[in-house]
């Protein structure tokens, strides 16, 4: 029973869906905005807030537990110098979801998940 997950599962495994989220939120700091299913850009906007308040420390441990979670130096780096700064005196809320309609394909809701600051 899932009492208590508040998590979705996505219809993948756990492997997958860790490495599903973390190229989501690699892509979103990339391009600033994507767009993915309703479902998928939730929990990636929780996991993308989560690094970006790593981020905002900015010390070598921050940036070291970026890489980690993120897989991709490059990645934790423009998470740092570019998008944490912009959010410096937020204290969240730092990406938003659009819900867009439905897909014409399977009829999934798809979302738009962007940055709040850009």
């Amino acid at each position: 029973m899932r009492h208590g997950r508040l998590r979705r599962k996505l219809g993948v495994t756990t492997d997958h869906r860790k490495a599903l989220l973390r190229n989501l939120v690699k892509s979103l700091v990339i391009h600033k905005q994507i767009q993915t299913t309703f479902g998928k850009a939730k929990e990636a906007s929780a996991m993308a807030d989560r690094m970006v308040q790593i981020a905002k420390e900015g010390s070598l441990h921050s940036r070291r537990l970026l890489i980690a979670r993120l897989g991709c130096s490059k990645t934790a780096h423009a998470l740092i110098t570019q998008v944490a700064p912009q959010f410096k005196t937020r204290q969240g809320g730092y990406t938003r979801v659009l819900r867009l309609g439905t897909r014409v394909g399977d009829r999934a809701d798809m979302a738009v998940l962007e940055f709040t600051a850009v």
